[in-house]
């Protein structure tokens, strides 16, 4: 049995965590799609625009 095409990802948008099953097919699968803005008084996290630096806890710390 193939897989199916994994879905369209836009990286600026979109966070998405699966788990698979033994048998390759997916399991699980937690989407954060960010399809509205964030104003900056309410945004959480600070620092300047790029990927998030290595120093702070990613997704899993917090128990994505």
């Amino acid at each position: 049995m193939s897989r199916p095409p994994p879905p369209p990802f836009d990286a600026q948008s979109t966070i998405t965590k699966v788990r698979l099953a033994d048998d390759g097919l997916m399991r699980y699968r937690h989407s954060s799609i960010n399809a509205l803005p964030i104003a900056e008084s309410d945004r959480e996290f600070h620092w300047p625009l790029g990927r998030r630096p290595d120093d702070h806890p990613g997704l899993s710390h917090f128990g994505f």
